[in-house]
């Protein structure tokens, strides 16, 4: 890595506007990220691409770099988010990599002068491997076996600690030498077949001549190497089994992930049953993950990861995160992407184990069941907590804090050549869609507007939103940042904070279905709820209880949504709500527009959960 003085010289005089600084660094610049660029993505029109809008964003904000030294960092930086967006807006289906790098290509030099010395067999065994790899993988190989980078300078460029970055590198090793290992290749190949890629991607015959990886380049220590194993899928299941997670949660959790956020406490963590959501269905070992990328969100993504006995693997099962929601039938090695979140097939409450004991005691008692053991403390971001059971029913959480980019166990968790086989509807694979709302209450006409995303990623600009007019004399809106409620005259009667009107309505985008959201609004307010299989398969109702009024959601289970809103009293009155959601959004009128709350200030008030619904049913408010 260029250390020199002049190296230096040339940065700083190009953020002082030296053009012919500028212009000699982004030579430098484009020469070196179309060969490391090229080993992450292996496809020539998507490297091109990356390098383009990287130096783009290199000229907008060369002037920010505070220390010279450390621009190559700087620089891999920014072109791992240029690449990270590319995966964003093609919705993580598949890899970048599953366009064949070898068709047609002929871009490296380096590659043509070695077809005598490496055969088309091994030169496609090599590639075949390290395509397998995720892009995240191939980054850190690329860093520390070619251009040597420290582990420091690493993390820096994929924004976790040092630590963190030895752990990734760890990782990587270990996912090539499994690809090789089903070529017949023994774990001493992995250097023969690092230096063979170099070689391969190489931007020229000398600089594939000149290229080394030498043993002392692969290694990471002895701690790193053992917390990576410890994390990983099979590390985890095996100790597991054989009851040694004292020692890795000691160890891991006081300081190998914690980037920045508060040290766990040290020692396992051993719990109770979390609900019947922990519970086995086919007796294989399996585990729930829960991720919660910030703290203050609600979000949580989950994923379940079983473990084949016959084939000795451990793979995933389903997978929730910001982009969609996807059931892997390894059997037929396909990968379904579905409109509905995951819900438990007895129809219980899924239960979460960062829940604190009001909520789990409180859907225990309606549930009959025991209020699901220890509560995980949320105490910053990134917080990932597994949940195991094996054969003999014990159960273990293991906490981990990440570096909230560094979602890698949430990205990719397929084998390689499965089929993707997307089952959404047009407004679910949009992510987010408006919905109209329609009834009565008592007699008094209700209609309305709204907007939902359907998944985490949408939440951003799609934010959700509530405006709701009931007779002639009430108007409840919800901007998604604040929530009021206004007499006909748009006196503002009450506000509540942070767009309160949700509670009770459905929430796919925070990760758990709709049946899930409304019963844990409910517990969370001490609401009494039952809930019932509706005449159609696919269907749901959940009655509240709040005081005089009963509230009956009708939920369809396959496409998330609720469906409609059931009122009656202990006087006789009755009410209802009938929600319509727009699959397609072309050419919506006026009455779409996102609402604003900010007409007065008001007194804040609490969050009443599913109670403001009950409210409607009173003409007064």
């Amino acid at each position: 890595m260029e250390n020199s003085a002049d190296y230096l010289g040339l940065v700083r005089r190009a953020q002082r506007g030296d053009k012919e600084s500028l212009e000699r660094l982004t030579e430098l610049a484009d020469e070196r990220l179309r060969v490391d660029v090229y080993r992450l993505t292996l496809r020539d029109d998507l490297t091109g691409e990356i390098v383009q809008e990287s130096l783009l964003e290199m000229f907008k904000v060369l002037g920010d770099l505070k220390e010279a030294n450390k621009f190559w960092p700087w620089l891999y930086k920014i072109a791992l988010n240029k690449l990270r967006l590319h995966h964003r807006k093609e919705k993580r289906r598949r890899e970048v990599t599953t366009c064949a790098a070898e068709e047609g290509d002929s871009r490296h030099a380096g590659q043509e002068a070695l077809a005598g010395a490496i055969t088309e067999e091994l030169r496609q065994i090599v590639l075949g491997s390290m395509r397998k790899l995720t892009p995240r993988h191939r980054a850190v190989l690329t860093m520390r076996c070619y251009r040597e980078m420290d582990y420091s300078a690493i993390g820096e460029s994929m924004g976790c600690s040092e630590f963190a970055a030895k752990m990734l590198f760890y990782r990587a090793k270990k996912s090539l030498r499994r690809e090789l290992s089903r070529y017949g290749f023994s774990k001493g190949m992995l250097v023969t077949a690092l230096l063979l890629f170099g070689k391969i991607t190489a931007p020229s015959e000398a600089a594939a001549m000149g290229l080394s990886v030498t043993a002392a380049t692969t290694k990471v220590g002895v701690a790193a190497g053992l917390a990576a194993f410890l994390t990983s899928k099979s590390g985890v299941v095996s100790l597991t089994a054989a009851g040694a997670l004292a020692v890795g949660t000691s160890m891991v959790a006081s300081s190998a992930l914690d980037n920045g956020g508060p040290a766990e406490p040290a020692g396992p963590a051993v719990v109770s049953p979390l609900g019947a959501n922990a519970a086995l269905s086919d007796g294989s070992v399996q585990e729930h993950w829960y991720y919660y990328p910030r703290k203050a969100a609600d979000q949580v993504m989950m994923r379940l990861v079983r473990w084949d006995s016959q084939e000795k693997d451990a793979y995933c099962s389903w997978l929730q995160n910001d982009q969609a929601n996807y059931y892997f039938d390894r059997r037929a090695n396909t990968v379904h992407i579905r409109n509905r979140r995951m819900f438990n097939s007895d129809l219980s409450v899924w239960r979460l184990p960062t829940d604190d004991s009001q909520l789990r005691e409180f859907i225990g008692l309606i549930e009959g069941s025991g209020a699901g053991g220890e509560r995980i403390a949320r105490d910053g971001d990134g917080l990932l907590v597994i949940v195991s059971r094996n054969e003999q029913g014990d159960h273990s959480q293991k906490i981990r804090h990440y570096n909230a980019s560094d979602e890698q166990y949430f990205l990719y968790g397929w084998p390689a050549g499965a089929r993707v086989v997307d089952e959404r509807d047009a407004m679910h694979s949009r992510g987010w869609t408006y919905f109209a709302v329609t009834g009565n209450m008592d007699g008094r006409p209700v209609r309305g507007r709204g907007r939902v995303p359907f998944v985490g990623e949408a939440f951003g600009r799609h934010y959700p939103w509530l405006r709701l007019k009931v007779g002639f004399d009430l108007e409840i809106v919800d901007d998604g940042a604040a929530a009021c409620v206004l007499d006909g005259g748009a006196a503002v009667i009450g506000r509540y904070r942070g767009g309160s009107f949700f509670s009770g309505l459905a929430r796919p985008w925070t990760g758990l279905h709709s049946i899930d959201t409304v019963r844990r609004d409910a517990a969370s307010q001490q609401t009494w709820f039952e809930t019932k299989s509706g005449a159609e398969e696919s269907k749901v109702h959940v009655a509240l209880t709040c005081g005089r009024v009963r509230l009956t959601y009708t939920i369809d289970l396959e496409n998330d949504l609720i469906e409609g809103i059931g009122f009656s009293t202990d006087d006789g009155r009755t009410g209802e709500l009938s929600f319509e959601y727009l699959r397609q959004i072309d050419d919506l009128g006026p009455e779409f527009a996102a609402p604003r709350t900010s007409r007065s200030p008001g007194a804040l008030r609490p969050d009443d959960g599913n109670l403001w619904l009950a409210k409607l049913m009173n003409p007064r408010w």
